[in-house]
Parts: structure tokens; C-alpha cells; sequence
């Protein structure tokens, strides 16, 4: 190995300048020449230029949200002509090994690089935490706390017009940022993807904090399990409360990454350049437990990252 270039793609999470701040000294570090392409695949296919790193390219970066390669994506990727076509730039360019930092589909895009002769590493990269094979990804930290700052602002506020506030977080098929953002913040009802919700209960919830004298409700929807307004609608229609709706929307994406967040993306980037000078390749790095493992990059799509069913039933406890 002689040459690596690295690559952002798909949602941008807080931590990915941390990982590719230890790509690049990493390499440079083992003695290979380490170099970047703006915009993901999308910037490979449209020949956006190649950047060769030295050490002070990455300086001042860590402490950064998003992605100082900027970041796209690229469904043409899925297509075979496009994927010889970015296989054969990154031959042009000398590069024999890739590291993609990203989600679910960066790491579809690096699978099928790797089937046309190019050696790819991959670090879990979103907010999502929906990685198979991995116990943790990269900013999933970051926007967990993003969420847990609002429950405690949008808590205060209920409480002093004794409302129920619903708020929506990112998450279409996985709910894992609103199950822990909801349990740390002590919510009242989680609804997530993975669990069917009753209303009824919900509603009942609501009304037995009332009974207890509480003056307030906050109701965690992630965005892929209930549409939140006709949510709200159906509640006000059951019993007589004021609510109030808020969607986060992209700002849980940005912001500066947590400590947690730094040091998993400069592990893993770290990781990535051992294990592709070691000659390994096709893999994504994974922590399990407290040490960081290789693991096939064809092992986090052969079955849905478990639900911790268990955590969710913790919260519904502790909430009453």
C-alpha cells in the first residue's frame, strides 16, 4: 500500500473530522501518502481534484461538526458503469486503497469498489447508530445530547404552561436516537419505528401524571414511526390537554462533536490504516464493547441491527 485517499459520504455526523484527522496523521505517520476528494463519491465520479494531505491539513478540524471533505450522495453508485468508472479515477490517481467514512449506503458504495479491485476500509459514520456489527457509531453521541438539551429546554417550558410538548426526532427506520435521548431525558412516551404504539396508552400516561398532580408531558416520536401532527391531533381529540409541537429537523446533525464522539472517530480512523497495512481490506471498524474490531463489510447488511427491547421497556418504567 502506497497511496490512500479517504472520502465522506451520505448524512454528515459530528466526529467524521476526528476520524479523518486520524486517517490522514495515521497514514502519513506508517509512511503513506494520504489524500482526499471533496463530496464523496459524487465528487470521485465528477472529477472533483484530489487533495494530497500533509500533517497541517487536518490541524484545527477536530473540534468541528459535519465534514471538512464535504459530503453527498450518490445513488448512481448502484449502477455497475459508475462504479468502473470511479474504480478506474482512483487508478488513475494511484490510489490502490479507499476509506469511506458514512453510513449504511457509503458502505454499499466502498462493497462494490472492492469488486472492482480497489481495497476499502470503512468507519460507521451517522447519527443513526444503525450499523449492524457495531455497538456505537460516530455521532450518534453528539445528537443524542443535541436531543437531550432540548427535552430539558422544552421541559422547562411545559412546565410553566402545563402542556404537553411532542417532539420529533430524526429516525425513519431505527429509533434508537429517540429511544436514548428519551430515556436520559426522562420522556413520558417514546414511539419508535421498531414497537407499535397504542394511543390509548399514551393518552392514559398523560392523564395519570395529571391525576399526580404533573404539570407537564414529553412525548419523543421519531420521524419514521407516526406522522407527530396527526399525532397531536388524535390526542387532543381523546382528552382535553394543550400541546405543542416541535421538530428538530438536520440540527441534530451539527454542532460540535462530544468528547465520546472525538475519540471513537480518532480510534477508528486510526484502525482503518492499521488493518489496511496489515493487507486486510473490505471491512468497516466496529466497537464492541471497548475495543475497536474489524469486521466484513458484508456482515453489518446480513441481518437489521438488533433493538434494544429492553432499554425500551426500562424507559416506559422509570417514566411513569
Amino acid at each position: 500500500m502506497k497511496k490512500i485517499a479517504v472520502i465522506t459520504s451520505g448524512g454528515d455526523a459530528p466526529g467524521m473530522n476526528a476520524a479523518l484527522r486520524a486517517v490522514v496523521r495515521k497514514g502519513i505517520y506508517c509512511g503513506y501518502q494520504v489524500c482526499g476528494i471533496q463530496r464523496g463519491f459524487t465528487g470521485l465520479l465528477n472529477g472533483n481534484p484530489v487533495i494530497d494531505f500533509e500533517l497541517g491539513s487536518v490541524a484545527d478540524i477536530i473540534q468541528r461538526g459535519g465534514t471538512f471533505l464535504l459530503t453527498a450522495r450518490a445513488p448512481e453508485m448502484f449502477q455497475t458503469e459508475f462504479q468502473i468508472k470511479a474504480a478506474e479515477r482512483l487508478k488513475s490517481e494511484s490510489v490502490d486503497s479507499l476509506v469511506v467514512i458514512g453510513g449504511e449506503g457509503s458502505f454499499m458504495g466502498a462493497m462494490t469498489l472492492e469488486k472492482q479491485g480497489i481495497r476499502t476500509a470503512c468507519i460507521p459514520g451517522t447519527i443513526d447508530n444503525d450499523i449492524n456489527g457495531t455497538d456505537q457509531t460516530i455521532g450518534f453521541d453528539t445528537a443524542v445530547n443535541t436531543i437531550l438539551d432540548a427535552i430539558n429546554r422544552l421541559r422547562d417550558t411545559a412546565t410553566s404552561h402545563e402542556r404537553v410538548f411532542l417532539l420529533e426526532v430524526m429516525g425513519r427506520q431505527t429509533g434508537y436516537l429517540a429511544l436514548t435521548a428519551g430515556l436520559a431525558g426522562g420522556a413520558e412516551s417514546i414511539v419508535v419505528p421498531e414497537m407499535d404504539y397504542d394511543l390509548s396508552q399514551i393518552c392514559s400516561r398523560i392523564m395519570q401524571g395529571i391525576k399526580r398532580q404533573k404539570t407537564h408531558s414529553i412525548i419523543i416520536v421519531a420521524e419514521g414511526a407516526a406522522n407527530i401532527y396527526e399525532m397531536n391531533e388524535a390526542i387532543k381529540k381523546q382528552i382535553e390537554v394543550e400541546t405543542r409541537i416541535t421538530v428538530l429537523g438536520h440540527i441534530q446533525r451539527g454542532g460540535s462533536p462530544s468528547a465520546v464522539d472525538r475519540l471513537l472517530g480518532s480510534r477508528m480512523g486510526a484502525a482503518a490504516v492499521d488493518w489496511l497495512a496489515e493487507g486486510k481490506s473490505g471491512f468497516f471498524t466496529a466497537l464492541r464493547g471497548q475495543e475497536i474490531v474489524p469486521v466484513a463489510l458484508d456482515g453489518c447488511f446480513a441481518d437489521r441491527k438488533p433493538f434494544p427491547e429492553e432499554l425500551y421497556r426500562l424507559a416506559m418504567i422509570l417514566s411513569r
